[in-house]
């Protein structure tokens, strides 16, 4: 890491710091970027972007995927070197060469998935490789009262001694989080911090942020909740297609604008789908259906549950987390061996015993965890798209390159998928663009049935719109889709009939004329009877005054 003293440049100022904080002098920022550029391949991944980080605030950066936050954070840390640009820590101009050296000038970062040692304690996490020593070996009692004095400061009551595998997933978090400030940080990269936590458990990190901040820290927020960003967000920078679009304050600025800054072309879609979706019905059913189950289940993962799928409905399932969506998803694809009930394709009976089985029989089932069971990060685009259609004819008999070449263009073109370059290896694609390679690998398959678990987790209202929309042409064109989302917005916005679930079971199955958000919430919350596993398919009591979300 080089260190001169340069002049700081100015950036453009989307508005005035001292009038927009008339109470406060402005202060200096503590990080700044400007004219930040990058190319992979001769391909733009930022262009002229500029950011600066205040002390004392939480920045919120937006955009869509493959908008250049990832690339801007890891040019940030490290772990990208830039093409051009400058960056600016406490007004001097650093060049970093590698994530050390990023971390001993004080940026830290929590990514989503918390890389942490499950197997050591909580203490030997926070402090691993800067362990306090004595007569040669590690001071274990000093370790703990450090950690605990990092854990006191943020207000957290974990004991430091305590294995970090008992803990939840959002402990685990906090855990980062503390270990990021005990170096100490004076700017911490917050990176989907929230996406695998329940409400309960973000209002528990939004109290240690806002502790943080209250000290002095500058917090880079990135999440695409756009509640939670104009929660705790101070301040956002918006970037779309690798260039800078602007730099507001959160109180001066609406969801609204926020997600017109961060789409553009993408805000209609929605809304149109909206119209399509409520203008279609291309459910036939009193046709055979493509898929029935008859008190499918296993035990510790799913009571018996019936479920009927006709060509060209979208079945959308709802629940809480370990409401038994994914095991039930995974079940009727095969992913999963059920212990009891009966499963017929098209009216012939079948056995599932594998992914193979289902796959044999025209069912396709992308998993929600499209990291460990989806996404093969060191194979190209291609190479993941072509994975099942491969394994269908056998490895002894290899797609032509003229067919694996048409193949792949045509969905990398139908899709948007970005870059559209075949050959680029996945784990450089943003969470959507990788999401749509693995959609289009099933789709490569020609399906009967495509069960989605979670396809839109993760990423950004734009990759969002885009698989919805997809979604919506397959069923208008005959496809039967059994969608499962957490965000109950996007499943009544597609579905045709709507499964709900509750502790490992099916408590309510109806059509989606007329529901809404709070309906779903009711049944959900067990304050609304509605049909249980097993029970012939059938609406619900209706609840008065619903209305459609």
């Amino acid at each position: 890491m080089t260190q001169t003293q340069t002049p700081a440049p100015r950036l453009p100022q989307p508005y005035d710091d001292a009038a927009a904080a008339p109470d406060r002098p402005a202060p200096a920022p503590v990080v700044e970027l400007s004219g930040t550029s990058i190319a992979f391949g001769g391909v733009p991944a930022l262009q002229d972007v500029a950011l600066r980080l205040f002390p004392g605030e939480v920045h919120a950066l937006m955009g869509e995927n493959g908008a250049g936050k990832s690339t801007l954070i890891k040019t940030l840390t490290g772990v990208y070197t830039p093409d051009a640009g400058t960056v600016l820590v406490e007004g001097r101009e650093v060049s970093f060469a590698s994530p050390a050296e990023s971390q001993a000038a004080g940026i830290s970062t929590v990514y989503q998935e918390v890389n942490l040692c499950t197997n050591l304690t909580v203490a030997e996490n926070m402090l691993l490789g800067r362990e306090p020593r004595r007569l040669g070996g590690i001071h274990t009692r000093a370790m703990r009262r450090q950690a605990r004095a990092t854990l006191d400061r943020l207000g957290l009551d974990i004991d430091p001694a305590s294995v970090l595998g008992e803990h939840p997933i959002a402990v685990q978090q906090l855990v980062a989080i503390a270990r990021a400030v005990d170096v100490e940080a004076k700017v911490l990269i917050l990176d989907e911090p929230t996406s695998s936590l329940d409400t309960d458990e973000v209002a528990r990190l939004f109290e240690v942020v806002r502790t943080l901040r209250d000290q002095g820290t500058a917090i880079v927020f990135v999440s695409h909740f756009l509640d939670q960003v104009f929660e705790i967000s101070d301040r956002l920078t918006v970037l779309r297609n690798g260039r800078l679009v602007g730099e507001r304050l959160v109180r001066d600025t609406t969801q609204l604008e926020l997600v017109r800054l961060m789409l553009g072309r993408e805000l209609e879609t929605l809304e149109q789908l909206d119209r399509e979706v409520a203008a279609t019905d291309t459910v036939v059913r009193d046709a055979t259906p493509v898929l029935q189950v008859l008190g499918l289940g296993r035990q510790g993962s799913l009571e018996a549950t019936d479920l009927d799928v006709h060509e060209g409905e979208v079945i959308g399932v709802a629940g809480l987390l370990g409401s038994g969506r994914t095991e039930l998803a995974r079940l009727l694809f095969g992913a999963d061996t059920a212990d009891t009930g009966e499963v017929r394709v098209r009216g012939r009976a079948a056995r599932l015993r594998s992914p193979r089985h289902g796959i044999d029989r025209k069912l396709a089932f992308s998993s929600e965890n499209r990291r460990a069971e989806g996404v093969i990060e060191d194979l190209s685009v291609a190479d993941n798209m072509l994975l099942a259609v491969q394994a269908s004819r056998g490895w002894l008999r290899p797609i032509p390159q003229a067919q694996r070449t048409a193949l792949v263009s045509r969905y990398v073109e139908a899709l948007d998928i970005r870059p559209a370059d075949p050959n680029a290896t996945m784990r450089h694609l943003s969470g959507g663009n990788q999401q749509k390679v693995l959609l289009a690998r099933w789709l490569l398959t020609e399906p009967d049935l495509l069960i989605l678990d979670e396809p839109t987790r993760g990423i950004d209202v734009g990759a969002k719109a885009q698989i919805q929309q997809l979604v919506a042409e397959l069923a208008r064109k005959g496809m039967a889709v059994v969608f499962i989302s957490a965000e109950l917005e996007e499943v009544l916005r597609l579905s045709d009939r709507l499964v709900v679930m509750r502790e490992r079971r099916k408590i309510a199955e109806r059509p989606n004329d007329d529901v809404s958000i709070a309906d779903v919430l009711e049944l959900i919350a067990g304050q609304t009877t509605g049909q249980t596993a097993g029970q012939t398919d059938g609406p619900t009591t209706e609840p008065q005054g619903a209305t459609r979300a």
